[in-house]
Formats: C-alpha cells, sequence, structure tokens
C-alpha cells in the first residue's frame, strides 16, 4: 500500500514521462498556419492551388485554407480577442490603418532575412506594400485602371479601333461622334460616362450633368442591367468607353456576346507627355496579423507565394499580370488576356498611381462619393461640394496626424525591434 509520500513521487515520475513522451507524440507533426482570405469563385481556387502545391512541397507546415467574408471586419475583430489568423490576404489601401494601430506584424526584417528585396517588385507594388517607412506586406494578386473601349461602336462611328482618344480632349471628340439620342430625344449611346460603373466617381466632377442634364444621363442609366452580366451597358453598346481594370477581361469572357471586340490604352490625360500614362494600381496583400501565433511559418508561406513560379500561376489562375519584375515568357504565351502585356505596360510606368496613404482614406472615398452624387443630382454645384469635402476632411486628416505623432515614437521602436 503506497504512502501519500510515495504516491507523489510515483505521480512525479508519471508527469516527467509524459512531459519526454509528448514531443516524441508531436514530432514531425507539420506547425499548422491559419490563413483568411477573401476571395470566393475563381479566384479563391486559383490561391487554393498555390496553398496545395506549398503543403504539398515540405512536411514541416500546413497552411490551413479559409474563404472569409467581411475580411477586414472579422479581421479587426479576431485581432482585438488575440485569436488572429496567421496569414490573411487584405486589400493594400487598409494597411496604413492596421498598421497605425499596431495590427500588423513588420516584415522588413523577416523579408532581408529572406533575401527579398525592394527591387524584385514593380515600384507601385512595393510602395502599396509600405507605410511610414515600413514594410507591411507582401503582394498576392495586383490590378489597375486603363482605357477600354468597344472597337465596334469605333468603326461605326468613322473613328479607327487601332486609335483610341489620348487627351481628354479627344475624349470628348470621340464622345461626340458617338453619342446618339433616340426619335424621342433620349440618349441611346454615349461615348464615356463617367458614372459608368460608378466605382471611381470621385475622379470626375460635373461637366457631364452640365453638357447632357443631369435627368437625361439618370434616365439612360435606369436602363443599364448589372454590371456582372449580358446586360452591363458596356457589352450591349450603350457605353462605348469605359475606365476598367485588368479583371474587365473575366466579365467579357462570361457575359459579353461572343463577337465583342475591345481594346485597351492608358486612360487620355490633359498632358500625357508631362503625366505619363496614367493608370491607378490597387493590390491584394498577405499580412501578418499582431498576436499571430506562428509568424516565422507564416512569412515562409508568404515567401513561396511571391517566388516566381507560384506568383505566376497565382496570376494566370486570377488572369491579372505579376507584381515581380521579373516575369517568364511563359507567362505571356499561357495567359488568356490578349492586352495583359498593357496592363503591365501601365504598371509599371512612371504614372502609374495609388490613392493616398492616409488611415482615413475610406472616410475621404466615402464622403467624395456623397458630394458626387449632390454634384450629378444638381443638389450643390462642384465647388461647393467638393470645398465642404476639403473642409470636413482635412479636419479628419489633421486629427489622424496628430494622433500618429503622439504615438509613433513607442511604435517605430518597437517596429524597429522586431
Amino acid at each position: 500500500m503506497f504512502s501519500l509520500r510515495h504516491w507523489s513521487l510515483h505521480l512525479l515520475t508519471m508527469v516527467c514521462a509524459l512531459a519526454l513522451l509528448v514531443p516524441r507524440l508531436h514530432a514531425g507533426q507539420p506547425v499548422v498556419i491559419r490563413y483568411w482570405e477573401k476571395w470566393t469563385g475563381f479566384e479563391a481556387d486559383a490561391m487554393r492551388e498555390i496553398v496545395d502545391d506549398f503543403n504539398s512541397s515540405q512536411s514541416r507546415i500546413f497552411v490551413e485554407y479559409s474563404s472569409v467574408s467581411q475580411i477586414d471586419r472579422r479581421l479587426t475583430l479576431a485581432i482585438a480577442g488575440g485569436v488572429p489568423p496567421d496569414v490573411a490576404g487584405i486589400w493594400a489601401y487598409n494597411i496604413p490603418v492596421y498598421s497605425e494601430n499596431n495590427a500588423l506584424m513588420p516584415l522588413r526584417s523577416p523579408a532581408n532575412e529572406a533575401g527579398i528585396r525592394e527591387e524584385d517588385y514593380l515600384p507601385i507594388i512595393w510602395k502599396l506594400c509600405s507605410h511610414r517607412e515600413q514594410l507591411w506586406a507582401l503582394p498576392s494578386t495586383p490590378g489597375n485602371t486603363a482605357l477600354i473601349y468597344n472597337k465596334k461602336l469605333f468603326r461605326e462611328a468613322g473613328l479607327d479601333p487601332e486609335r483610341p482618344p489620348r487627351s481628354i480632349a479627344e475624349l470628348e471628340e470621340f464622345n461626340q461622334k458617338i453619342f446618339k439620342r433616340s426619335a424621342n430625344g433620349r440618349i441611346e449611346r454615349i461615348g464615356h460616362l463617367p458614372e459608368e460603373p460608378g466605382w471611381w466617381n470621385t475622379l470626375w466632377v460635373q461637366s457631364y450633368p452640365d453638357r447632357f442634364g443631369a435627368e437625361n444621363l439618370l434616365g439612360l442609366r435606369d436602363g443599364f442591367g448589372n454590371f456582372a452580366s449580358p446586360q452591363n451597358p458596356f457589352f450591349t453598346g450603350r457605353v462605348a468607353m469605359v475606365m476598367q481594370g485588368v479583371w474587365i477581361y473575366n466579365y467579357i469572357q462570361n457575359y459579353a456576346p461572343a463577337d465583342f471586340e475591345w481594346g485597351v490604352a492608358p486612360f487620355p490625360t490633359n498632358d500625357r507627355e508631362k503625366l505619363g500614362d496614367i493608370s491607378v494600381v490597387e493590390c491584394d496583400v498577405l499580412v501578418i496579423p499582431t498576436g499571430a501565433k506562428h509568424p516565422r511559418e507564416a512569412f515562409e508561406f508568404i515567401t513561396y507565394v511571391n517566388s516566381q513560379k507560384p506568383m505566376e500561376k497565382l496570376c494566370l489562375g486570377q488572369r491579372k499580370f505579376s507584381p515581380l519584375r521579373a516575369c517568364s515568357d511563359e507567362f505571356f504565351q499561357k495567359h488568356p488576356n490578349p492586352h495583359i502585356r498593357t496592363f503591365l505596360d501601365l504598371a509599371k510606368s512612371p504614372g502609374a498611381i495609388a490613392f493616398p496613404r492616409v488611415a482615413v482614406w475610406n472616410a475621404i472615398n466615402a464622403d467624395m462619393r456623397n458630394a458626387v452624387n449632390l454634384i450629378w443630382t444638381g443638389k450643390a454645384s462642384a465647388d461647393a461640394a467638393l470645398h465642404a469635402v476639403q473642409e470636413r476632411q482635412q479636419k479628419a486628416l489633421t486629427r489622424s496626424e496628430a494622433r500618429w505623432e503622439r504615438v509613433k515614437e513607442p511604435l517605430q521602436k518597437s517596429w524597429n525591434s522586431q
């Protein structure tokens, strides 16, 4: 019969034996990292292939991939609750607000250790992944804008389908030649309508409502179908030129008529010689949230995605261009988009731009959209509406920058030590 002392020694011996056994039980088991991504459909499938390739390429790390809706909201809650994923796919415009709230792991040190350099990427892409002199992300797939135009409508209007407009003046000249009214005076067709599809309204102001009449333009738009449908007005020939992105190829393949002819060119500017080929560039990016359990393994996966072959496979799967400077001939040979080189050239251009890298950008953008709606419906002049936005958002930006000045020293010290 065991005494209490003997029982305690026996229990201690069992605990020590188990402590030695547990590491052996887990020896060789991979570290599981959780990866949240916002994509669905074929875009999610393209990344799932990359994840499967990575998991098959080694046995130390296993990536558990999940498609997550409303990722910005859910990621914020997960970080605040101390249970974030190890990797998250977000938009580059999210980086300023996440980083300034210390919600992301800085990546400059691990990137340096892995031999990842700024020179490996298109300049605009590296800029999008950085903020406040720190690297916060590496890209997954990029996108950018261009002038997309209907060649058939160009020919019908007596325009050369291989010679798109190069200046704003030419854009308006082409617009007038393509413009068409019905017998009852309603607008049937227009060359370019800034509010179609309405994704970049903040780049336009008031001349179209003044020239064509706000009610006439609203009447035209009432007859438009959904963007992702065969009734998209660009596909039905009601709008001949749109500002759109590299992703338009996927919609053309799915919804446009089989004989649809389209061209891609830099969007016209007032001074192309001075400004270069303007293109708005955005990027899906991979980040490591603060509090991630396995940051080293997470970064190893991100590094894999950013190596040339996996990156080209991912971008082929999503029908986009690669964010890397090095790109194989095979990538272009396999790419289904006949205009992919044009999009890539625009992203390389000195005129490639990003939206302002400030923590309050989402609020500025929303306020600008509201202002554009007031302008288009005749409820405010462009000067009055934009002045009101300037006043409101300058105050918000000033407050944001003042907050940054208060917290930047300890934050930057912490980031630089990681």
